[in-house]
C-alpha cells in the first residue's frame, strides 16, 4: 500500500476516534450535546476555490434578490464576513498555532486532536451559512421579507454536496460560537427602526421628486425615504454615525442661506449641464463625454435585481483579490475590513443625509423648482425606464462615500494606492461591461463622479463623500483587525 494511501487512512481513522470522543464528551456535558458524525468526503470539484470568494457570491445574489435600500446591506456583509473572519482566525489558531491578525470580536481555539477534511473549508462555510440563514432565512427577524432559506440551503449543497442540517462537529466546537456571538453583539444596534420621516418642504430641503414626466411609485411621499433613521444605527468601529460628519453644507445654517448661496448656485449648474437625460430648450448642449456617459452607467447598480454600491464594492475587492493571489486567511480579513468600513460608511451617510439640520434635495428639484429648466431629467432610470432619484437626500452621496471607504481600505492593505487592476460591473445598463484602473483612489473618484454625470449628485456630495468614507477606512484599519 503507498505511504499516502495508508496516511490518509490512518487521518480517517483517526478523525473517527476524535468525532466519537468528542459525542462522548457532549454526553458527559463537557460541550453541547451532539450525535456521533460521520467522517466527512472531500468536497465537490468547485469552480469557485476560495470559500470567502463564493461565500460573498451567495450574499451578493441575495442583494439582487432581495432589493431595498443599500445601506442594510452593508450591515449583513460586515456580520457575514466578520464572523467569517474570526471563524478562519480560530482555524488559524487551532491548526496553525497562531493569528497574524487580531480577530473582530473573539476566536475560538476549539476542541479538537486531529484537523478534519477540508476543516478550513467547513469552519468558513457554516459560519457564513449560519449567519445569512439568521439574516435572510428562516430565523430572519422581518418575516414579511423574503425567505431565501431555500435559496440557502441549494447553494450551501452545490458547495458541499451535503444538506446544511447534516450535522457537523465543528458546529459545536467553534461555528456556533462565532454565529451566536456575532448575532449578541448585533442584537438591539437600531437597524430595525421602521420610523418615517416628515420633510421640511422648504426650498432647498428634500422631497420625493416624482413629476407627471417622472413618477416613482416607490418614492410618492416623505414617509417613503430610504432607512431615514440609519445613521442611529450603532456602528461596528466608529464611536457614532456623526464621527466624521462633513461640514460643507452646515456652514451655511439654513436652507435660505444656502440656496441664495453663490456656491450652490454653481453647484447646480453643474451638475444640470453634466448630468441630464436628454437635451432641453432650456439645457441644449450636455457636457457630458462619451465615456463619462459609460462610466456612469457602469457604477450605477441603483435598482433591484443588480447587486447595489455595496454588492459592486464586494465584487471589486474580489477581482483585485484574484488578481493578487490572496490566500483565503488574508481573504477573510480583507473582506472583513472592507465590509465593516462600507457598513460604517453606511450608517455615516445617513448620518450626513438625515440628521443635519439640511436634508439637500435632490438636482432635479433644484433645477425644476429653481425655475432654471422644467422640462430637465436625471440620466438615471428605473427598470421601467423612468427617471429616477434614489429616495433619500442627496449630501453626501453615498455611491462616492462607499467608494470612498473601499479605496481606504484596499491601498492601506496593500500598501500602496497606485495598483493596476480591472473591474468588472452587472448593471445592465452599462454600454460597457469592463474598465481599467491605476489605482485605488482612480477608481473610487470615478465611481463618485459617476453620480454627478447620472444627474442624481451635486460635485460637494461626491467630493465630500470620497472623504467620509477614506476617513472612515482609515479608523478602522487601525483600530479592527490589527496586524499581530
Amino acid at each position: 500500500m503507498p505511504e499516502s494511501t495508508r496516511t490518509t487512512r490512518t487521518r480517517t481513522r483517526m478523525w473517527r476516534r476524535a468525532l466519537a470522543t468528542a459525542a462522548v464528551l457532549a454526553a458527559t456535558g463537557s460541550i453541547l450535546t451532539v450525535a456521533p458524525q460521520p467522517a466527512h468526503a472531500a468536497l465537490p470539484a468547485q469552480s469557485i476555490a476560495d470559500p470567502v470568494h463564493y461565500w460573498n457570491d451567495v450574499l451578493q445574489d441575495i442583494f439582487r434578490k432581495t432589493g431595498g435600500g443599500p445601506v442594510p446591506m452593508t450591515r449583513a456583509a460586515a456580520m457575514m464576513n466578520a464572523a467569517i473572519y474570526d471563524a478562519e482566525s480560530s482555524y488559524q489558531l487551532k491548526w496553525k498555532g497562531r493569528m497574524t491578525s487580531e480577530e473582530y470580536i473573539h476566536a475560538e481555539k476549539y476542541a479538537g486532536w486531529v484537523e478534519g477534511p477540508d476543516e478550513e473549508e467547513r469552519v468558513i462555510g457554516r459560519t457564513a451559512y449560519n449567519i445569512l440563514l439568521n439574516l435572510y432565512g428562516v430565523n430572519r427577524p422581518d418575516k414579511n421579507a423574503p425567505d431565501f432559506t431555500a435559496y440557502l440551503d441549494q447553494r450551501f449543497r452545490d458547495r458541499f454536496g451535503t444538506d446544511p442540517t447534516q450535522g457537523d462537529l465543528l458546529d459545536v466546537t467553534v461555528v456556533g460560537k462565532m454565529v451566536n456571538q456575532m448575532m449578541t453583539a448585533r442584537a438591539g444596534d437600531g437597524s430595525d427602526n421602521k420610523q418615517a420621516y416628515t420633510g421640511d418642504n422648504r426650498p432647498g430641503s428634500w422631497r420625493p421628486t416624482s413629476y407627471p414626466d417622472m413618477v416613482d411609485p416607490k418614492c410618492q411621499v416623505d414617509g417613503d425615504a430610504v432607512n431615514p433613521f440609519w445613521g442611529q444605527v450603532k456602528p461596528f468601529s466608529l464611536s457614532s454615525g456623526s464621527q466624521f460628519r462633513p461640514t460643507t453644507l452646515a456652514q451655511y445654517g439654513t436652507y435660505e442661506n444656502l440656496v441664495a448661496s453663490p456656491e450652490y448656485k454653481a453647484q447646480v449648474d453643474a451638475v444640470r449641464r453634466v448630468g441630464a437625460a436628454a437635451p432641453t430648450a432650456a439645457t441644449p448642449v450636455i457636457n457630458r463625454t462619451a465615456d463619462q456617459l459609460n462610466a456612469a452607467w457602469f457604477w450605477a447598480n441603483d435598482n433591484d435585481l443588480t447587486y447595489k454600491p455595496p454588492g459592486h464594492m464586494l465584487q471589486a475587492t474580489r477581482e483585485v483579490s484574484k488578481a493578487r493571489g490572496l490566500s483565503t486567511y488574508a481573504n477573510a480579513r480583507l473582506f472583513a475590513l472592507v465590509s465593516i468600513a462600507l457598513a460604517d460608511t453606511g450608517i455615516a451617510v445617513r448620518d450626513a443625509k438625515f440628521s443635519t439640520p439640511i436634508d439637500l434635495w435632490r438636482p432635479v428639484s433644484a433645477i425644476r423648482e429653481g425655475g432654471l429648466d422644467p422640462q430637465w431629467k436625471p440620466l438615471l432610470k428605473n427598470n421601467d425606464g423612468v427617471n429616477v432619484n434614489p429616495c433619500f437626500p442627496a449630501y453626501v452621496s453615498g455611491h462616492a462615500s462607499f467608494a470612498g471607504a473601499w479605496a481606504g481600505i484596499m491601498k492601506r492593505y496593500f500598501g500602496s494606492d497606485n495598483i493596476a487592476f480591472d473591474l468588472t460591473t452587472d448593471e445592465p445598463l452599462a454600454p460597457v461591461k469592463q474598465r481599467h484602473f491605476t489605482s485605488f483612489s482612480a477608481a473610487a473618484k470615478e465611481d463618485a463622479d459617476s453620480r454627478v454625470w447620472l444627474g442624481v449628485h451635486y460635485p460637494w456630495d461626491a467630493t465630500d463623500g470620497l472623504t467620509l468614507g477614506d476617513k472612515v477606512a482609515g479608523q478602522v484599519f487601525s483600530t479592527k483587525l490589527r496586524t499581530l
